[in-house]
């Protein structure tokens, strides 16, 4: 109870307030206002206009892409994404169970099912060295790709999702997927800001799906981003999510099954002006990060860290308890002081839709799942 209290404490004097202080909330202190009063004069405030444009162009600014694509939410990036990608029905895609709905929903929404591979203990995401156990164990080339020999599918994508905002070991995994000639598609809707080696989270996989959702690092209020170094497949992204739309001045003709997935201008001018701000919110967030690794490491308690050769947004910061007992006691009384902390996911096949899907022993999936909490990781 003391390490907990000496942990409230520290919360409220960072954020300042006695009221009740969320995971992770949104801060609005730069042109949002301005640009969204400025789509409601110009009237496009729906799936057409200039905000939509400039945020596209922003985004392949920042991840060093060729195309990125405003779509309506990271959901909606990850299943395009692992379409274009190659996935069809009754395919495979290799992804991890330690995640959130999004990424297994994503698969089953192309009629694709996920196999479930452990983690990495200390990024969180999808282990290369399990991937590679996995397919030596139940892989096998044919003249069209990888299939698995257990069930005979085709496995055509490998889908790691930054946890929290932590990068995985994408050279190793990609080096396994190569050889295997299974496309990566990174779900990097947490990790706005993260780089690996040098470059930026979803720009290392052939495509890649982001999130702007209400409690990410910047927000859109609802929104995401397709992005890829390949053009083709930017621009068939960008067809796709607008309806399939043949370009005509007044005709409508649609020549393949699209997806209404347009972000609207509206959303988009809170977009652009959510990542004017955002090189001074990960400054926040990583001087925030470094005093709470003070903190903990004074108390004994495992603070996670980027590791060497990657930069972490720290879009919500976590710790690691030594047992479940132990992770329950610091929920019950942080949250009852109301400081807001959260169990990781429950692991996607413990759900009732997922159970039936093919997976490893999930050693390092289920020790994190009894341990990780977040904390509170709002810019200050």
């Amino acid at each position: 109870m003391e390490k907990i209290s000496q942990l409230i404490s520290f919360v409220r004097d960072q954020y300042k307030t006695d009221k009740f202080i969320p995971l992770h909330e949104p801060r609005f202190r730069g042109n949002e206002k301005k640009y969204v009063l400025d789509t409601i004069d110009s009237t496009f405030v729906s799936s057409v206009g200039a905000y939509v444009d400039k945020f596209e162009v922003m985004m392949q600014d920042l991840t060093s892409t060729q195309k990125a694509i405003a779509v309506v939410n990271g959901t909606s990036s990850l299943q395009v994404a692992l379409r274009l990608a190659g996935v069809k029905s009754d395919d495979e895609v290799i992804t991890q169970a330690l995640t959130f709905i999004a990424t297994a929903n994503a698969i089953v929404y192309n009629q694709a099912t996920p196999i479930f591979i452990d983690v990495d203990l200390d990024t969180m995401g999808l282990s290369p060295v399990a991937v590679e156990a996995f397919l030596e164990e139940f892989g096998e080339l044919r003249a069209d790709g990888c299939y698995n020999k257990s069930t005979g599918k085709r496995i055509a994508a490998c889908m790691p999702m930054h946890t929290f905002g932590f990068p995985v070991r994408l050279d190793e995994l990609m080096a396994v997927c190569e050889k295997w000639q299974i496309p990566v598609v990174e779900d990097a809707a947490e990790s706005l800001g993260s780089y690996y080696k040098g470059k930026h989270t979803g720009s290392i996989g052939l495509i890649s799906g982001f999130s702007f959702n209400g409690n990410k690092t910047i927000t859109s209020g609802g929104g995401g981003a397709i992005v890829t170094n390949d053009l083709e497949l930017g621009i068939q992204a960008k067809y796709l999510t607008t309806t399939a739309k043949r370009p005509h001045p007044y005709e409508f003709f649609h020549d393949e099954l699209g997806y209404n997935f347009r972000m609207p201008n509206l959303n988009a001018a809170l977009a652009c002006a959510q990542l004017e701000e955002l090189s001074g919110f990960l400054a926040d967030k990583r001087e925030l990060a470094s005093e709470y690794a003070k903190l903990f490491k004074g108390l004994g308690i495992k603070f996670r860290e980027e590791l060497p050769d990657t930069q972490a947004n720290y879009w919500l910061m976590c710790v690691e308890l030594n047992n479940k007992a132990e992770r329950e006691d610091f929920l019950k009384y942080t949250n009852e002081a109301g400081i807001m902390t959260r169990p990781i996911w429950n692991l996607m096949y413990r759900l009732p839709m997922y159970t039936h899907c093919q997976r490893d022993a999930q050693k390092n999936a289920e020790f994190l799942e009894e341990r990780i909490v977040n904390i509170p990781s709002s810019v200050r």
